[in-house]
């Protein structure tokens, strides 16, 4: 019993240690304090009919994901856009009516000129595409999360698209060492490249979401980080509802950059305003 008592406090100490490590690392590695987004005079509801009135269309790819379920719910629960295409592998079923007009275009993502029609006559377009190396393998990760997403922007582009929106990932860096965060600051850039009108990149932390498939790892960050926020703000985390709000609200927005970043921070901000 002593044993016991010894060994569960050596682990109760060592489990305060890390906490404790945790906390200072969060700190120091959390966001610059946003300021783009950190008050916002526009009223959202003028913004929201001032859009509606323009009459625009928008295209969402990977709406069948976690976060592409969420912005298509927003969109069409704020009707902002006369008129919702949803590009995919598959057709998607949904029995409330709120989806009976929506516009759905099945293609092949392996050979995505030959469904170049699709992405022609948006507006606006929402690219929430992706998947894991663990899921797919590392040439299938590049294959979508790079090559898809990359094509995609280029046909959207050349279809009439002037704004693109893409979910991207803290940490993204074309320069980085780990392949997940290399990937996807490569196509950042690519995108960027291309000279679209507008181009806004969202960088969330770990999406605290229960995701149908299971993710292990994912799994353990998300039940750590939504514990520590209880007790402390993190810019390491953030519920999938506000990532999804915010690229709508966003939308509505002008920004003074062609391009924009929107850190953990900004994304979790312009969620907020969405509720107001």
């Amino acid at each position: 019993m002593k044993l016991l008592d010894t060994t569960l406090g050596k682990a109760t100490g060592l489990l305060a240690a890390v906490v404790v490590v945790i906390a200072a690392v969060l700190t120091y590695l959390d966001d610059p304090d946003p300021v783009k987004y950190s008050s916002m005079a526009e009223d959202m509801k003028t913004l929201e009919e001032n859009f509606r009135q323009q009459n625009k269309s928008c295209f969402i790819l990977g709406a069948s994901g976690e976060t592409g379920k969420l912005l298509l719910q927003e969109l069409l629960g704020r009707n902002i856009f006369s008129k919702i295409t949803l590009i995919g592998r598959r057709q998607l079923t949904f029995e409330d009516k709120a989806y009976e007009n929506l516009v759905q275009e099945v293609v092949d993502f392996e050979k995505l000129d030959d469904y170049a029609a699709a992405f022609q006559g948006h507006d606006v377009g929402y690219c929430c595409l992706g998947t894991t190396k663990a899921k797919a393998g590392t040439e299938g990760f590049i294959r979508v999360d790079h090559d898809y997403v990359l094509k995609s922007a280029e046909l959207a582009k050349a279809g009439g698209c002037t704004q693109f929106h893409l979910e991207s990932s803290r940490g993204a860096d074309k320069n980085s060492n780990f392949l997940y965060l290399k990937v996807k600051g490569q196509v950042e850039a690519e995108i960027e490249a291309l000279g679209l009108d507008r181009f806004a990149i969202y960088r969330p932390g770990v999406l605290l979401v229960e995701r149908q498939e299971s993710r292990p790892a994912e799994w353990m960050a998300r039940k750590f980080f939504n514990a520590f926020s209880a007790v402390c703000s993190t810019s390491m985390s953030i519920p999938i509802q506000a990532v999804a709000k915010a690229m709508v609200s966003n939308t509505l927005l002008q920004p003074e950059q062609k391009t924009e970043i929107l850190e953990n921070k900004d994304i979790a901000t312009l969620g907020k305003s969405a509720g107001k």
